[in-house]
């Protein structure tokens, strides 16, 4: 390394983000994972002996990812070498692994590749790594916060070890706080500094379990307060409310968060639960989810979860969808927190999902039989020659408006579809026999 390079990389220590500086390099200094990297699990053992196959590692921001890469590169006796999925082409991969092969013939030394945000690989730049990844020439270790179930390779997937991480617990991120504090060499320990126990819990809990939050917004309170005259830095809940950046929500309209968010979302409107309810809608919102997606998730829902238990809440679903198109956001939040709420609060049947569903699945083995003589259409000429309409009797002409005779095709004449859950208006629907349930149901 030439004079230039050891002046840079000194410049960059003292300029670099806190939470950079402060990067753990060895096992011990690591904070969290503890499922991954307490002594005697798998991954721990692995990097302390040198042992590495190829890794995927996934979690939100924050948790750890390009952490740990850095602690294996400082252990490993391979090279270890880094590139960014989103500015490395196909021939940057092509020329990296020649100079693996190279460097494995000539000198019997692995080559231990490090692709952070592996998930913007496409197609091809995944195909290229295949094949070395799989005769062992390139060790992979990709990072990524999507799901890489959803965004990579099979092929690249099954040849490697999928490692979740999950976020900081704001334990952890307060030991690394007091750390970088107390540190006078990477850290903020030069400076004389105190931090009220509001402040501290505050950047531990806003984090949200993201390291690198916390850490540069305790530098940036730092550095913009002004020492009091015995030298010291005072740092209060005011100071890290103004100096934390707000962390966005992870959440990607076209990933995994996306179908998690609103997987939940759904099911706490099923399982009457209207505080988990509006807060899922809540973090849709605030990530700029189609407002129009949502409401079709609560009407569909209305009909699959409430249905005939309260008819009034496909109503009330379908015209917050309405006003919605009508008023927009940020006023469209109010209709569609509305109609959730609804949902959520009614009460509960899918007997229309399981009736239809049941129905379409008769339908599709075949189990259909023709429909009865009585029932057909005998509206156009020749219609009674043949049978049509002769002896349907019509409810109206009877007490009730209803009179017994067959409905569904001859084979399925037994057959119950439409089971009554006995919840909310439905109970009230079939006590009072308002469909004649009864020859079906009981």
């Amino acid at each position: 390394m030439d004079i230039f390079s050891t002046l840079k990389d000194e410049h960059l220590k003292k300029v670099s983000p806190l939470a950079d500086r402060m990067r753990p390099k060895t096992l011990d200094e690591l904070e969290g994972q503890e499922h991954l990297l307490a002594p005697g699990k798998l991954l721990r053992r692995a990097i302390e002996s040198d042992r590495l196959s190829s890794i995927i590692f996934h979690g939100p921001p924050g948790s750890g990812k390009t952490t740990i890469a850095s602690v294996i590169a400082s252990v490993t006796k391979g090279h270890f070498t880094k590139i960014n999925a989103v500015t490395a082409g196909v021939q940057d991969i092509r020329k990296l692994i020649v100079e693996a092969e190279e460097r494995l013939g000539m000198y019997q030394k692995t080559t231990i590749v490090f692709v952070d945000e592996i998930h913007r690989f496409n197609k091809a730049q995944q195909d290229v790594l295949l094949p070395v990844v799989e005769s062992g020439v390139i060790i992979l270790i990709g990072a990524t916060t999507e799901n890489p179930y959803f965004s990579i390779n099979s092929a690249l997937l099954s040849r490697s070890l999928i490692f979740g991480l999950t976020p900081l617990s704001e334990k952890n991120i307060r030991i690394l706080i007091k750390r970088s504090i107390e540190d006078k060499e990477k850290g903020l320990g030069n400076y004389k500094i105190e931090v009220s126990e509001e402040a501290l819990e505050h950047l531990a809990h806003y984090a949200q379990g993201d390291a690198r939050i916390a850490l540069n917004g305790l530098e940036l309170a730092v550095l913009s307060t002004q020492p009091d005259h015995k030298g010291i830095r005072k740092i209060n809940l005011e100071t890290v409310e103004e100096s934390i950046q707000r962390p966005a929500v992870l959440y990607d309209k076209t990933g995994d968060q996306h179908y998690d968010v609103i997987s939940a979302f759904i099911k706490s409107m099923r399982g009457s639960d209207p505080h988990a309810t509006l807060h899922y809608l809540a973090r849709m919102l605030d990530a700029g989810e189609d407002p129009r997606f949502i409401a079709r998730r609560i009407v569909i829902h209305a009909a699959e979860d409430i249905g005939l238990a309260d008819p009034q809440a496909l109503i009330i679903a379908q015209n917050a969808a309405q006003a919605l198109n009508f008023i927009g956001l940020p006023e469209g939040r109010l209709v569609l927190a509305q109609a959730a709420l609804y949902i959520a609060v009614a009460p509960k049947s899918n007997s229309v999902l399981r009736g239809i569903d049941e129905a379409l699945n008769d339908v599709k083995k075949g189990v259909i039989g023709p429909v009865p003589q009585h029932l057909r259409d005998s509206h156009y000429k020749g219609a009674h020659m043949l049978g049509h309409g002769k002896g349907y009797l019509y409810p109206h002409d009877y007490p009730g408006h209803y009179v017994e005779q067959q409905y569904l095709p001859d084979g399925l004449s037994d057959k119950k579809y439409y089971v009554p859950s006995g919840e909310g208006r439905e109970q009230e629907l079939y006590k009072n026999n308002l469909f004649k349930y009864d020859k079906k149901t009981e």
